[in-house]
């Protein structure tokens, strides 16, 4: 076979994988605000705390 014909189907089979991958990836995540929700509630409070302990006197 000719290099191009080669290169072509490489860079084919390079993609389908990539793009598998990704699919892949995509299909067995887990929702972001499921795993950071509680660290990033108490993170708020706590801001709101301190933002709030200055004003309050």
């Amino acid at each position: 076979m000719k290099f191009e014909t080669l290169f072509l189907r490489g860079l084919f089979g390079a993609c389908v994988l990539v793009c598998g991958l990704t699919l892949l990836a995509m299909v067995t995540a887990k929702p972001a605000s499921a795993v950071s929700a509680t660290s990033h509630t108490i993170a708020v409070v706590s801001a709101n705390t301190t933002s709030h302990a200055g004003t309050a006197g």
